[in-house]
C-alpha cells in the first residue's frame, strides 16, 4: 500500500538536489509530505499545546468573550458547529483559535488583517502560541525554497510573497464522540485554501488523504515529524502541478473516539495582493493554462471564506 514519504529537511543543506526532486514527487503524487529534521523544539510544541487544552477547558461564557460575530474567525475564538466544510451538510464537530500574524503599525495590510487577540486566563497562551507561529512561518519558507526549485523558479522566488502573508495558527479542540448517531467525521472532506498548511503534533489517528485512486489513505506521523500538505491557492498559482489534496478528519473506530483531540495546523497565506496567475513554468502543451481571470489572494480568500460559512 502506497504512503505520504517522511523526508528529513536537513537534507536540503546536504543533498539538495536528492530533496527536492524526493519532495517535488512526493507533493505531485500526493500533495502532501511529512518534514522531519525541522528543528522545532519538542518544548515549544507541548508547552503550546498545554496552553490551548487549558484554553478550551474553560467555561463556555468565557471563551465566548473572546469570539468577533461578523469577523469570519478571523482572530480570535470560534465556538462549536459553525465552520461548514464546502458543500458538506454537517458543520464540523471543532471549536477554535486563530493566531495571526503580528503587523507593524504601518504596514499596508493593516486594513485586511485584525490585531491579535490572547486570553488572559491562560498567560502562557500568547508566548507559546506566537513561538509556534513564528518557528512554523520560518519552517514553511524553507519548504517553500525547495518547491520553488523544482519547478524551476529561484531559491526564494516565494519570499517577499510570503513575508506580510495573512497565515494563521489555528489550534483545533475536537470534542470525545459520545453521541451514537453523529456525522462520522470531525472535519468533512475538504481542501485547504492557502499555500501550504504545516500540521505539528499529528500523532493522534483520524486524519485521512483522499488518493488519486480514490483510496482515503490514513497519515499519522511518527517523532517529531510535520505534516505539510499543499492549498489551493499554491494549486492554482501553480496551475495544479502541486496538486491540492482532499483530506478529513475521521471519529477513530475504537476507544479513541470517547477522547478529546486536539490540533494545530498552520496555513501559511501568500501576502493578500500577490496575484494568482498561474506561472509560466507551470503552463506546458501538457498542462495548458486552467485560469484566465485574475484575483489576488485576499479576494481568494473572501471568496472562499464565504462558501465555508465563516463570513
Amino acid at each position: 500500500m502506497k504512503s505520504v514519504p517522511t523526508l528529513d529537511i536537513r537534507r536540503y543543506d546536504t543533498d539538495r538536489d536528492g530533496f527536492v526532486a524526493e519532495l517535488g514527487a512526493a507533493y505531485r503524487e500526493f500533495g502532501f509530505c511529512c518534514i522531519s529534521g525541522h528543528g522545532i523544539p519538542r518544548e515549544l510544541v507541548e508547552g503550546a499545546y498545554d496552553a490551548f487544552q487549558r484554553f478550551f477547558a474553560l467555561p463556555a461564557e468565557t471563551k465566548m468573550q473572546y469570539h468577533v460575530p461578523g469577523s469570519g474567525g478571523a482572530r480570535g475564538y470560534t465556538p462549536f458547529k459553525v465552520e461548514t466544510a464546502k458543500d458538506s451538510k454537517h458543520p464540523d464537530l471543532k471549536e477554535f483559535w486563530h493566531v495571526g500574524r503580528e503587523l507593524p503599525a504601518n504596514s499596508r495590510f493593516a486594513g485586511v488583517m485584525a490585531p491579535n487577540l490572547w486570553p488572559t486566563e491562560v498567560p502562557e497562551f500568547r508566548p507559546y502560541g506566537y513561538g509556534l507561529y513564528e518557528a512554523l512561518d520560518q519552517l514553511g519558507s524553507r519548504v517553500l525554497r525547495a518547491l520553488a526549485l523544482h519547478i524551476g523558479l529561484p531559491e526564494r522566488y516565494f519570499e517577499d510573497k510570503t513575508d506580510q502573508g495573512n497565515s494563521i495558527l489555528r489550534p483545533i479542540h475536537y470534542p470525545p464522540i459520545t453521541e451514537a448517531n453523529v456525522p462520522n467525521v470531525r472535519a468533512g472532506a475538504h481542501e485547504d485554501i492557502n499555500f501550504i498548511t504545516l500540521l505539528v503534533g499529528a500523532s493522534a489517528e483520524g486524519l485521512e488523504v483522499l488518493t488519486r485512486e480514490g483510496q482515503w489513505l490514513p497519515i499519522t506521523t511518527e517523532g517529531d515529524a510535520i505534516v505539510v500538505n499543499i492549498g489551493d491557492m499554491l494549486q492554482r498559482l501553480t496551475n495544479h502541478v502541486y496538486p491540492s489534496t482532499t483530506h478529513r478528519v475521521v471519529n477513530p473506530q475504537n476507544a479513541n473516539a470517547r477522547k478529546p483531540r486536539y490540533s494545530v495546523p498552520y496555513f501559511l497565506h501568500p501576502n493578500p495582493d500577490v496575484v494568482l496567475d498561474p506561472l509560466p513554468q507551470c503552463v506546458t502543451p501538457d498542462n495548458p493554462k486552467r485560469y484566465d481571470a485574475s484575483i489576488t489572494a485576499h479576494e481568494y480568500l473572501q471568496q472562499r471564506l464565504r462558501e465555508i460559512k465563516l463570513i
